[in-house]
């Protein structure tokens, strides 16, 4: 028999790696809860009270129920609910910038890394495309706001070649307006976009592309049959990001219609709609009501897009 105290000894002398893995994702819980979790709730809780300056006058904050959710959900003297018009808004400028964004960053990720094509000097192609992403939006919008104003250089170059006998206003038509907007987006994200796509497809087997293509396979099936499945996840990630990088758009038709989100505010978005109650009357909360709203709506699209894409890849 060994001695009564040795497995208590020995199991002193152990070494628990296991109580690491803790201390090193514990930061990220941490910060996670002090800045996005705690701010999160705070938001949820100013959405039922009465919180806002009229004038030099602080009104509340009153508690007032679901008073803030009834008053963005209450048609106005014309019979418009604006927090849904104004979602339509967003929903369409995104759909507009990310769908030719993801196709097009598709095609050129497919491009860039053909066994194939072998195409040389990726890391400079890379770089070109990544460019635009290192814009800010806001000078990215002053840009294409003086290239479009009355007297901008498209405006006069249209002139000058007979394609118009008039200075038009980009900026009262909402084709123009919309059009500009989604462009904007669609160059500062395709080349991050470009770039996710190619490092998913340079993680997948090569040996897969060389049996499909001894077997007899086109490019068009080892596309749909083996790239196209195996690229699913980071294809999730991307349009889902994309989704909520656009419903939270606002720095781009904020600069390029002065905060008026025209032509009669059809280019106007939730995060535009929300900073007008965060101005000089600080109503925090409808403010926090509408965030609220976004937080959900995102969620509900989140959910669907990932659903319907999952599906096609169980498929």
């Amino acid at each position: 028999m060994g001695r009564p105290g040795a497995s208590k000894i020995s199991r002193q002398k152990g070494i628990s790696y296991a109580k690491w893995g803790y201390v090193f994702i514990a930061p990220f819980f941490i910060a996670y809860a002090i800045f996005h979790l705690a701010p999160q709730l705070l938001t949820i809780y100013n959405s039922f009270f009465e919180n806002y300056r009229e004038g030099l006058t602080q009104v509340g904050p009153n508690f007032v129920g679901l008073k803030n959710y009834i008053t963005l959900f209450t048609p106005d003297a014309n019979g418009s609910i604006d927090i849904l018009k104004y979602a339509g808004n967003t929903v369409s400028l995104w759909i507009g910038g990310a769908v030719p964004q993801i196709v097009v960053a598709l095609l050129l990720a497919i491009f860039f890394t053909s066994y194939r094509l072998k195409i040389k000097g990726q890391a400079f192609f890379k770089a070109v495309i990544y460019l635009p992403n290192l814009i800010m939006a806001s000078a990215f919008s002053m840009l294409f706001f003086t290239l479009f104003s009355n007297v901008g250089p498209v405006n006069q170059l249209l002139i000058q070649m007979g394609w118009s006998d008039h200075v038009i206003d980009f900026f009262a038509l909402k084709i123009t307006v919309r059009g500009l907007i989604c462009l904007m987006n669609f160059l500062m994200w395709f080349g991050n976009t470009t770039i996710l796509l190619m490092a998913g497809i340079m993680g997948i087997d090569q040996s897969l592309f060389e049996a499909a293509t001894i077997d007899g396979a086109s490019s068009l099936q080892v596309f749909f049959k083996v790239t196209l499945p195996l690229l699913m996840p980071i294809l999730i990630y991307t349009v889902i990001t994309a989704l909520i990088g656009g419903l939270q758009m606002f720095d781009v038709p904020q600069v390029l219609t002065n905060g008026l989100g025209t032509p009669n505010r059809t280019s106007t978005t939730l995060i535009m709609y929300l900073n007008n109650y965060l101005g000089t009357s600080k109503n925090y909360g409808m403010a926090g009501a509408i965030s609220v709203i976004v937080f959900i709506i995102t969620g509900i699209l989140s959910l669907v897009v990932f659903r319907s894409l999952t599906k096609q890849q169980d498929q």
